[in-house]
């Protein structure tokens, strides 16, 4: 199963968001990019890769424990950036360290559960809207994303996510998205570092 730990937003965000990515989209030059499906979007915090089903079990465990011990935080979609030139990304506001947190902590329960993970990077919050097999100019929808800013929303749980990759070979399909596992944040005292 190819798995990763996210926040997904809700849909009052996804709409939100919806209405600006679709004016992006009219802009010059869109046409040649491939846009994220809308029901993908979301933050990964720990990207895992393919784990083995007997190895689920003992992860969840692991991220639902990571979940107790952290508070629920606020977020907004907030600018956009983009990675060189192949994906532009919509950003974030709000409690940014909580959100590091929950991310590091996503992390860690993959490496405890036995997961090999790459170097631990910083964690940088993203949700992507494109992306470009060669290198785009990114630089007019990063403008263009200069003033946007969403509502702001709680975020309220962990999610373990099931990425199912295009099987079909018609182009532009899009990877499906499957919630496996959701977990309440803050149910614990939010105490220590990482998930045990």
């Amino acid at each position: 199963m190819r798995l990763f730990a996210a926040v997904l937003p809700p849909e009052h965000v996804i709409r939100e968001l919806a209405v600006e990515v679709d004016e992006l989209e009219r802009m010059a030059g869109a046409d040649a990019l491939r846009w994220t499906g809308r029901p993908g979007w979301h933050f990964t915090l720990a990207f895992y890769g393919e784990v083995a089903e007997e190895t689920v079990p003992d992860l969840s465990e692991r991220l639902a424990r990571a979940a107790r011990r952290t508070g629920s935080f606020p977020l907004s979609l907030h600018g956009g950036g983009h990675f060189g030139g192949r994906a532009l990304w919509v950003g974030v506001a709000g409690d940014l360290r909580t959100m590091r947190l929950l991310a590091d902590r996503a992390e860690a329960a993959a490496r405890r559960a036995g997961i090999s993970m790459d170097e631990h990077r910083p964690y940088h919050p993203h949700l992507t809207v494109a992306r470009s097999r060669t290198s785009a100019r990114f630089a007019p929808y990063v403008t263009a994303l200069d003033g946007f800013a969403g509502r702001e929303w709680t975020v309220g749980e962990l999610c373990l996510v099931r990425s199912n990759l295009p099987t079909s070979g018609v182009p532009g399909e899009q990877p499906r998205y499957e919630t496996v596992a959701s977990w309440s944040l803050g149910v614990g005292d939010g105490a220590g570092d990482e998930a045990r």
